[in-house]
């Protein structure tokens, strides 16, 4: 794997650990951290203090005592009584961020002390990270560090980190007259959150009211002086969230005119050159016998353990199923019919049975492939990866579909040309030729679908993707009801990308956001009904931001036994 392929891995896995941490510590069971930012089911928490964001560059032990400090808050901290009591003032919204998160951290159990020992290591990393970005070195930045030192210690009855203790004793001086009193109740009002509130509201605006004394004085002094000298940002990226916001990730907007059914506000200028595509007949014969013969050689030179894949696909998706019953038993239940063995043989102990289990598989699993310019790169190992567990999961007793999805055209084709014929609406919604493929459908052995595999390796079958209808409609095709499916059926979507959704034409006709948050929408809401079981699988790039559940596979050396293994583990 890539360098950076296995740094996002790493860091994928992290956050996998640290959004298990935080379910066992707080009892949320449905926690989880996507693109490092925490969410509960498909809703995005609210931006805390930020402290508990490390960056990249901040070792582990800064997330544990991260994940340990979100885990407090949600435990102690009633998320309602804080929204209401928060200030507007930005300046005075952080220092109270900070002040509760305190408050949380204080209340960390005594029978974990390991908790402490992280939480006092992020406190320590993150003033240390505060100091070196240069901030302290204006007065506001000064006096924002001093007040988290001074009130943590208050508050926790540690004492402030040794590295800037010196640098902070005069503004710590100044201070002391001011918020002097509400610093004395903080500690002791600390297990009530209303009354520590007050303190900590009190605090907040005092500090707001400082920083605005002291910016005002800094523009005073910049405009005095000849040359306009503005403060450096930050030196090492460090960030103190300053934007917080309390509504849903990615929440949809509304917009205007007809809705699909799709999603919140999704619509689509017209359906009328949507298209629904066997591959195989996209591709001349001859060229498709070439590309399939060439699939053959790489498959063969790969080294790939099919047997091994397909026990793993077994062992993952079977379960047992009681397909009659096994006689002539040492134990179990009394077989009637031996009775009469029994009389004539006193000493016979065969006379019972028991229920025979064979493993079964019911499952049903769905590569669907993102078709878009970007992914020509990876179309023949793309075409190697899903030929080979296509092998597999025949061989294992379960369907398996091979899906595809681009668009007919270029920079919207005919839906954009039908738009400015139109007046160019506002907001139209996707504009763009919608192109689904099917490769192999789950009616289609893989030797009778092999020819059509092996379509993924013509290079302009990739133009541009609408990721969120093409999940939709892959999920429509394998969830089935519930009357159709037994109790241990399993319907898993796999969905391989190399990054979010890409339209031009539909990305300039409507706002930035438009497609990501379709594809968001759409897949919360399978996530949630649980009909379908959609995974994320990134080329090269993390999509959690989409998918709860999802990899990062590097296919620079093609699919090795490794990238399968990969993909194995998500099936669980």
């Amino acid at each position: 794997m890539g360098g950076t392929q296995a740094a996002v891995r790493h860091r994928q896995q992290v956050q996998e650990l640290c959004g298990a941490a935080v379910r066992a510590l707080c009892g949320v069971p449905d926690l989880h951290f996507r693109g490092g930012r925490p969410h509960r089911g498909r809703q995005a928490l609210p931006v805390f203090a930020p402290h508990l964001y490390p960056s990249a560059q901040d070792d582990f032990g800064s997330f544990r005592g991260a994940a340990d400090g979100l885990a407090l808050r949600l435990a102690h901290s009633d998320q309602e009584l804080h929204r209401r009591l928060c200030p507007d003032d930005r300046t005075a919204r952080l220092v109270f961020e900070m002040l509760e998160q305190f408050r949380a951290e204080s209340l960390a159990p005594a029978h974990l002390p390991g908790m402490e020992h992280n939480l006092q290591h992020r406190h320590e990393q993150w003033s240390l990270a505060f100091h070196q970005s240069g901030l302290t070195e204006t007065a506001t930045g000064l006096l924002l560090h001093t007040v988290a030192q001074v009130c943590r210690a208050r508050i926790t009855g540690r004492p402030v980190i040794e590295e800037t203790e010196g640098i902070i004793e005069a503004t710590r001086g100044a201070l002391a007259p001011v918020i002097g009193h509400e610093l004395a109740g903080l500690r002791q009002d600390r297990f009530d959150q209303a009354r520590f509130a007050v303190h900590a509201l009190a605090i907040a605006r005092a500090v707001a009211e400082l920083t605005a004394s002291a910016g005002a004085a800094a523009h005073r002094g910049r405009a005095e002086r000849a040359d306009d000298v503005r403060p450096a940002p930050p030196r090492n990226g460090f960030t103190l969230l300053t934007d917080f916001d309390d509504g849903p990730a990615g929440s949809a907007a509304a917009l205007h005119g007809a809705d699909t059914g799709e999603g919140d506000g999704y619509r689509v200028f017209t359906t009328a050159y949507d298209r629904q595509r066997r591959a195989g007949t996209l591709v001349r014969p001859a060229a498709l016998t070439g590309y399939r013969e060439r699939l053959d050689r790489r498959i063969a030179s790969q080294g790939i353990n099919l047997s091994g894949i397909t026990r793993e696909l077994t062992a993952r998706l079977a379960t047992p199923v009681t397909r009659g019953w096994d006689g002539a038993q040492e134990e179990g239940y009394i077989d009637g019919r031996m009775l009469a063995r029994l009389i004539g043989s006193p000493t016979e102990r065969r006379v019972f049975r028991s229920e025979r289990t064979e493993p079964a598989t019911d499952a049903r699993v769905t590569f669907l492939i993102d078709c878009s310019g970007s992914m020509k790169e990876y179309g023949e190992s793309l075409a190697l990866l899903v030929d080979v567990f296509a092998r597999a999961l025949d061989r294992a007793g379960a369907e398996c579909e091979i899906l595809g999805f681009t668009t007919g055209a270029w920079n919207g084709g005919r839906a954009r040309r039908d738009w400015l014929r139109a007046g160019r609406p506002p907001r139209p919604g996707r504009l763009n030729e919608q192109c689904h493929l099917v490769f192999k459908d789950a009616a289609t052995p893989w030797r009778t679908a092999r020819r059509d595999i092996a379509a993924l390796l013509k290079p302009d079958l990739f133009r541009e993707g609408v990721d969120g209808e093409a999940v939709a409609w892959a999920a429509r095709r394998t969830e089935g009801t519930v009357a159709e499916r037994g109790p241990g059926s399993r319907r898993l979507l796999f969905v391989l990308s190399d990054g979010g959704p890409m339209d031009t034409a539909t990305q300039l006709a409507n706002d930035d956001h438009f497609l990501d948050r379709h594809l968001k929408d759409v897949v919360a809401r399978y996530e949630q009904s649980g009909a379908v079981e959609v995974h994320g699988v990134g080329l090269g790039l993390d999509l959690s931001p989409y998918y709860r559940s999802s990899r990062v596979l590097d296919l620079s050396r093609g699919p090795d036994n490794g990238v399968f293994r990969e993909i194995l583990g998500l099936i669980g």
